[in-house]
């Protein structure tokens, strides 16, 4: 499987963007999905996963209420609409794949190449 993620950009506090991440491969929909970030100077961090069949969602603490991880198996994507957006979500976002259910990087078997999302104050 092979990820592109786009739509990231700079954006005020308070404002929104959808991020995309679109797979190449049949085999998308077998995949769990997830979001992570990594901020200057930090770790990459989990933000959301969503199971294969798009039923079950998962959300770290610091984005649940404002963001939405969602799917389309019959476009081979995967979407993570960020609202209220605070300087503190500034960081590279990251799409990746996984055959199992995790939220733990090394569980992610293939990655997209992360698109930059600033949120300025």
């Amino acid at each position: 499987v092979q990820l592109q993620a786009s739509g990231g950009g700079l954006v005020q506090a308070g404002g929104s963007l959808r991020l995309s991440c679109a797979a190449s491969g049949r085999t998308f929909s077998s995949y769990d999905m997830g979001w992570f970030r990594q901020a200057p100077g930090k770790e990459r961090e989990f933000v959301a996963a969503i199971h294969w069949r798009g039923g079950s969602r998962y959300y770290a603490g610091s984005v649940k209420g404002r963001f939405t991880i969602s799917r389309d198996n019959a476009k081979n994507t995967v979407y993570l609409q960020m609202n209220s957006l605070k300087p503190e979500d500034t960081a590279v976002y990251y799409c990746a794949a996984s055959k199992g259910w995790s939220t733990v990087e090394y569980e992610y078997d293939f990655w997209g190449q992360g698109t930059q999302v600033t949120v300025s104050s």
